[in-house]
């Protein structure tokens, strides 16, 4: 974990990676002007530079919800459009914002750590961005990487305004520190899901033991990484999951 964190730090302090900006554009481009639920706004990194993120209000908000997707995807690609569309409806406030991507053909190494100083960076611009339109009821869904990327987030940022966090599909465990988090988490997988994510379902358990009260594991049975088929009750297990633990 140590070694992570300094890798982390040493991008941090070096010129930008070759984080793939043009296929970036490339997606915003395509999804922008397809929207049929939300709005595309404009966050702004600490660099000064724009990423595209996905705003749909709830009619009755019960709270808002920043979502992360997985690799080399954009915020309203497969699982993550739908996901975003189903808790706008079950009535959560949701904003999907574009993480970083390599090219087309990058290996996860490519991903980290090249881009996870810029992934951390997103993820806290979009609270920011959350907190500032008074939202005070507000959590965290990650997939897959994203996951990972939401870990390396709250692992560098124990203050924050996300209060909760819902984690769809870690390939692997937790970090040290998740043992010590000072909000709750909802750990899902797929009973089919990557090898990496069932196998190590229970070192995640165990850390959920130590975590605040409301944190708790969910398998969705009859489905895989990506939750296929089973789309409605991974919606209603994150809404049901957040109406408890955000009161």
């Amino acid at each position: 974990m140590l070694a992570r964190l300094s890798l982390l730090v040493l991008m941090a302090v070096l010129p930008a990676a070759a984080q793939d900006y043009a296929r970036e554009k490339r997606w915003a481009d395509e999804v922008v002007p397809g929207l049929v639920v939300g709005d595309a706004v404009w966050l702004e990194t600490s660099a000064g530079r724009k990423f595209l993120a996905i705003h749909a209000p709830a009619a009755k908000p019960k709270g808002a919800v920043a979502i992360v997707h997985g690799i080399g995807v954009h915020p309203d690609h497969g699982i993550i459009g739908v996901l975003r569309t189903k808790l706008t409806d079950l009535g959560w406030t949701t904003l999907s914002i574009q993480m970083p991507v390599q090219a087309a053909d990058a290996r996860t190494e490519a991903y980290y750590p090249a881009v996870f100083p810029e992934a951390i960076d997103r993820i806290a611009r979009a609270g920011a961005w959350l907190a500032a339109k008074g939202e005070t009821r507000v959590a965290l869904v990650s997939q897959s990487m994203g996951s990972w990327m939401a870990n390396e987030y709250f692992d560098a940022n124990r203050e924050s305004p996300f209060r909760a966090w819902a984690c769809l599909g870690l390939t692997g465990g937790y970090s040290l520190s998740t043992w010590f988090s000072p909000r709750p988490i909802l750990d899902v997988y797929g009973e089919n899901d990557l090898e990496p994510s069932r196998d190590a379902a229970w070192r995640r358990r165990l850390t959920l033991a130590s975590a605040p009260e409301g944190s708790r594991q969910a398998m969705i049975a009859g489905t895989d990484h990506f939750y296929a088929g089973k789309e409605d009750e991974l919606a209603r297990t994150i809404d049901a999951w957040l109406a408890e633990v955000l009161r």
